[in-house]
């Protein structure tokens, strides 16, 4: 137990996480307490990812990723069957300003990735060019995945996004050359 008042570098856990929201039925409903926000919004970047996996093996799957279509975080949970999904809904609206507009930030991208994928395999590729870019467009996903997944946890992560690889149209461009 620490005596005194905490530093800069010192955090009470008890006084860190939503206002007027208690800390346990966050934590039970799967919502980080302390940033106030849920990793369940992730599944719908994951399922996103796992049908352009699966584009290379089965080519057939192109259906099932030209439904798929972005959602913000409360379009996400409006839209779920998640049980505390008005709590996940309101603890976004109060949580941390700065890790909200992080998240967002990183959602916006994935979402513009996946969007110029989907359109971009309207076009009716070859399978071997449509494998190339969902491969590419899931590399680039990620990692992305993954840093909202620390921000939802806690860890901020201030570095600009970085795309690895070229940027997703050139790719797509390139698909088209001769």
């Amino acid at each position: 137990m620490r005596s005194g008042p905490a530093t800069s570098s010192q955090t009470d856990d008890e006084n860190v996480g939503i206002p007027g929201i208690d800390r346990e039925r966050l934590a039970h409903a799967n919502i980080n307490p302390a940033t106030g926000l849920a990793t369940d919004y992730l599944n719908h970047f994951n399922e996103a990812i796992m049908l352009l996996e699966m584009l290379t093996a089965m080519p057939e799957c192109v259906e099932d990723f030209l439904a798929w279509h972005p959602k913000t975080y409360c379009e996400h949970f409006a839209a779920s069957s998640f049980k505390e999904r008005d709590l996940a809904m309101h603890s976004y609206e109060v949580a941390d300003p700065a890790a909200r507009r992080q998240l967002d930030e990183l959602a916006d991208t994935m979402n513009g990735i996946l969007t110029a994928t989907r359109d971009a395999l309207q076009l009716s590729l070859s399978p071997r060019a449509a494998g190339t870019l969902a491969a590419q467009a899931a590399a680039w996903l990620k990692p992305m995945v993954a840093r909202a997944g620390a921000v939802i946890n806690g860890t901020f992560m201030p570095a600009p996004i970085e795309v690895a690889g070229p940027a997703p149209q050139a790719t797509v461009d390139a698909l088209f050359e001769p």
